[in-house]
């Protein structure tokens, strides 16, 4: 009797615009004509996210041929000292890039996305990135620059120009160094040359992102220029948009898989769930791509989705990374596949997040909150619990904090988030429940760290910081089962306290 023989693997083909008909079967990648794509959005922040949702969805739009589609390609700029490596990684592959979709039941669906068409990092030469914004081929300009990169201060939200960034832009004759540099350079610009202006698209995961952004942006610019300000306040749109898709850091692994398994020799792929969304406001100053061809939901009103997403994908992503980060999981599938933290999360969606939010229109808020659990449980992602405990002082405020709110306002349960709160609190001590150190990633590190590090003196020592939790510290109820939560942590461990607040126990 014979065996047949296993199939070898493709042979690894280097990505970039020569090798594309070159590329093993099985691949997806474009059959439009890239040369014919012209940039009509600038990007900053070429991340996993970016290249995962919106520059997916206008890839996709190119390919499904919708009319004008090849206009609207990306020119992504890198804007700080550690973009230099995806704008060298993506120029050296003329933009291309694989987006690798991990479904649960281990497929992997990989394809090459084409939208990119340009990288360029401002720091070489920050005059050619401000020339790009002014020239009026560029219809929009949009942002992934992470929640904390709005400089947005937590109690007032007002812009936090006392930012060394900010401070050294404001000087006379600075060149732009930051994104709120290059947009309001980029605005002025066509202001002066008569043109219309750019839409600023705001993708981040903030509560009316585009509010946001134009409160910050026109905030900088009235430090510039006050009458650009007025201009740019009558002028210039900013959308809001609700985005959703978990896409966890690229792995060396993921890289090597796609070599060895797919065979594509890729720098940088990114890999992500099979969900996405985008929830968009129709709200654009010099026209936008057709993107409700692709799937993105153009609304009039994106508030209650987002609400929707901040309260309970997100916030949920905060329950579930520091207590299970101290229990001994290391990735959100291993936490959510978990019975105990499955109930702790399902109880607080349910009972703390879903009732702060409005109606919803189209959603069926319990099949919702299933779902991502079964989104997050996942084990083909992979992510991480370190990238989701990281920039907590960017995240809590923005998406837990409302919610412990509006539930003391009306009455409504808080036992969840307060444990929720304390488990930052005892993450941010910097040891775990094994004595082993956790590497603290946040950009106001050694703020939070110090109070934590109060503690055991101070049970509320954590809370006092007004610019992360407003006046809570005030707050009777809530302190009160903060310390009871927090001393239940420090004495009993994650586990033990999750059991006593979910009522159930390990094996039920």
């Amino acid at each position: 009797m014979t065996t047949t023989p296993a199939p070898s693997p493709p042979r690894p083909t280097a990505l970039n615009g020569a090798t594309l008909d070159d590329l093993p079967d099985g691949v997806g990648r474009p059959t439009y004509d890239r040369a014919a794509v012209t940039a009509g959005i600038v990007h900053f922040g070429v991340g996993g996210f970016h290249r995962a949702h919106q520059a997916m969805y206008v890839d996709r739009l190119m390919e499904q041929g919708v009319d004008g589609a090849l206009g609207w390609g990306i020119c992504g700029v890198g804007a700080l000292p550690h973009d230099r490596r995806i704008v060298d990684t993506l120029t050296a592959q003329d933009g291309l890039y694989t987006l690798v979709v991990k479904h649960p039941d281990g497929h992997r669906e990989p394809r090459v996305i084409g939208s990119i068409v340009e990288m360029m990092f401002a720091p070489d030469d920050p005059q050619a990135v401000v020339d790009r914004l002014a020239d009026p081929r560029t219809r929009i300009v949009s942002l992934t620059i992470t929640e904390g990169g709005y400089l947005v201060n937590q109690v007032t939200g007002e812009f936090d120009a006392d930012d060394p960034s900010i401070r050294a832009e404001l000087e006379e004759g600075a060149v732009p160094r930051t994104v709120f540099g290059y947009v309001v350079a980029g605005l002025a610009a066509r202001r002066t040359a008569g043109e219309r202006p750019f839409t600023v698209m705001s993708c981040d995961n903030l509560p009316g992102n585009g509010d946001v952004a134009r409160r910050m942006m026109t905030a900088f610019a009235r430090l510039k220029d006050p009458d650009l300000a007025d201009w740019m306040a009558q002028h210039v749109s900013f959308p809001n948009g609700m985005v959703d898709r978990i896409t966890p850091v690229t792995s060396q692994d993921d890289v090597d898989r796609l070599a060895e398994e797919v065979g594509v020799v890729d720098g940088w792929p990114v890999v992500s769930e099979p969900f996405t969304q985008w929830v968009l406001e129709d709200h654009f100053t010099d026209g936008r791509p057709r993107f409700e061809d692709a799937g993105v939901q153009v609304v009039d009103d994106v508030v209650p989705y987002e609400l929707m997403k901040l309260r309970l994908l997100n916030a949920s992503h905060q329950a579930l990374c520091y207590l299970g980060y101290l229990a001994g999981y290391r990735y959100a599938h291993e936490v959510c596949q978990d019975p105990l933290f499955v109930d702790f999360l399902l109880g607080y969606m349910e009972h703390e997040g879903s009732p702060t939010l409005p109606e919803v229109p189209g959603v069926d808020l319990d099949a919702y909150r299933h779902e991502l659990v079964s989104r997050f449980a996942n084990p083909e992602v992979r992510d991480t619990l370190a990238r989701l405990c990281a920039e907590s002082s960017d995240r809590i405020p923005k998406w837990l904090v409302p919610v412990i709110n509006r539930n003391l306002e009306t009455g409504g349960e808080i036992d969840r988030s307060a444990l929720v709160v304390a488990s930052w609190a005892r993450y941010a001590e910097g040891v775990d429940e094994q004595g082993e150190p956790i590497e603290v990633v946040d950009r106001i590190k050694e703020r939070v760290m110090a109070a934590a590090a109060r503690q055991g003196d101070d049970p509320l020592a954590f809370l006092r910081d007004r610019d992360l939790f407003g006046a809570l510290v005030d707050d009777a109820r809530f302190t009160s089962v903060f310390t009871r939560a927090l001393g239940a942590l420090r004495s009993r461990g994650s586990r033990e306290t999750l059991q006593s607040w979910t009522g159930r126990s390990s094996t039920s």
